[in-house]
């Protein structure tokens, strides 16, 4: 019995990937494989690497530059142009599997499906603060009932930390916000098919509060590797 492979994705600063252990563990903890992406500059390298793979995360980051509403501030750089388009590579050839976005990674699957996103929140909002940097501090977030993300943290209200300039303004195709701040800050996205889950927040960082979201992509990756051996999920 195999664990469910999870690619994690990276920072990239000064040509050197990074990756906080937190999300290492975090997979580990709900009984997936974490497994390292390294940062690909071919559509074939990418499909060849995500074959090894049942569900896929990409990580917090900088600076988001796709469907960008207004420029980056002083104090968020651009995302690195090789992981930008690695991320984009791993993203596209894991189309069919589960994925969970956390922070720049929601933001860059909303880009991704032709969203929107704001290069700085506060510009539109000038009391949305989620930057801890700026003075943002752990906050509630309303939940929509009936949605996935209620489901799989069994709660309609849910204190978040905050670690974010950009925010997403208009939702892609196919996606739907799920949880908001007071603020009306988009806090968690979801698709139609129950295959992308976003997180504005850092759940690696929540313990018990956000565990349940990594339990819930191991549980679907494990659904996902059983469709593909033709097996029960239950034997994977």
């Amino acid at each position: 019995m195999s664990l469910p492979r999870i690619g994690i994705t990276t920072s990239l600063e000064d040509g050197r990937q990074t990756l906080d252990r937190l999300y290492v563990l975090a997979v580990d903890r709900a009984g997936g494989l974490p497994v390292i992406v390294p940062t690909l500059e071919s559509a074939e390298a990418a499909r060849s690497f995500a074959a090894l793979l049942d569900g896929l995360i990409i990580t917090g980051g900088p600076g988001i530059t796709r469907g960008l509403i207004g420029a980056l501030p002083d104090d968020l750089p651009a995302v690195d142009k090789v992981r930008d388009l690695s991320d984009e590579l791993i993203y596209r050839a894991m189309a069919d599997r589960p994925f969970l976005g956390i922070c720049y990674g929601m933001q860059f699957a909303n880009a991704m499906a032709g969203g929107t996103i704001y290069g700085d929140v506060q510009r539109k909002c000038a009391t949305a603060v989620h930057s801890a940097e700026r003075g943002g501090r752990e906050h509630e977030i309303q939940i929509e009932p009936g949605s996935r993300l209620a489901a799989i943290l069994s709660v309609e209200r849910l204190r978040a930390n905050s670690h974010h300039i950009q925010a997403v303004a208009a939702l892609g195709a196919g996606l739907r916000a799920t949880a908001w701040a007071a603020d009306g800050v988009v806090e968690a996205m979801e698709s139609a098919d129950g295959r992308v889950l976003g997180a504005q927040f850092h759940p690696e960082r929540m313990r018990e509060r956000g565990q349940p979201l990594f339990e819930d992509l191991i549980r679907r990756a494990r659904a996902f590797r059983a469709t593909q051996s033709g097996g029960s999920a239950d034997r994977v």
